[in-house]
């Protein structure tokens, strides 16, 4: 496993998975619904100094974004499982190209925007080309849900290659204990670090 501190930062993507308005804003498809957690919400401000170094250190942002694709009505495909799951989902949440799928404007811009209809940001995209194309070797993972969207495109990268990390307090869910629990087992495969810690490894660069 390569050392977060070995990593080339202008090789260096910072993945910040799923950081939407949709999920994230008051006005988002969530917000409106209620459905939110303090440890989600905190994570913009945490990250935009992360974000503002990695700029200036010339590393990547990544931004991959949760899409619900509209059909020929409109009305947006919806899986079975995600229909239970998150009943309030409606006709132009997570639109493609429209405000709510958009990286919150705390973090934004990016330098790479992948659209994801799956865990992974993986599955059926682009992200593997543009990231070689990009010289990108490797990744530090930030986002939501620690369990959902990070941990999923995490492992995939690792099967294809990429050096990974994952940062502890960069990323949540809804329930403490499943982010205790993701965390823990991505360790196995990705350094796990804080925001503080790969700040400071920014700063010596």
């Amino acid at each position: 496993m390569t050392d977060f501190k070995d990593f080339d930062i202008q090789k260096t993507a910072l993945m910040l998975v799923d950081l939407q308005n949709d999920f994230l804003h008051p006005d988002g498809a969530y917000g409106r619904a209620g459905q939110k957690a303090d440890a989600i919400a905190a994570l913009p401000a945490r990250l935009a100094p992360l974000a503002k170094a990695f700029r200036a250190a010339g590393g990547w942002i990544v931004s991959t974004h949760f899409t619900l694709v509209p059909m020929r009505t409109g009305e947006p495909y919806i899986a079975d499982h995600l229909k239970h799951l998150r009943p309030f989902l409606k006709k132009g949440d997570f639109l493609p190209g429209g405000w709510g799928q958009a990286l919150v404007d705390e973090l934004a811009p990016a330098d790479i925007t992948v659209e994801k209809v799956a865990y992974s940001a993986f599955y059926m995209s682009r992200l593997e080309f543009v990231l070689s194309k990009a010289g990108i070797a490797h990744l530090l993972f930030a986002g939501i849900v620690t369990n959902g969207g990070v941990a999923s495109t995490l492992r995939d990268a690792h099967v294809r290659g990429f050096d990974c990390a994952v940062l502890e307090d960069g990323c949540a869910t809804f329930s403490d204990a499943r982010h205790t629990a993701a965390i823990a087992d991505m360790g196995s495969i990705a350094q796990v670090l804080s925001v503080n810690e790969a700040l400071a490894r920014l700063a010596v660069s």
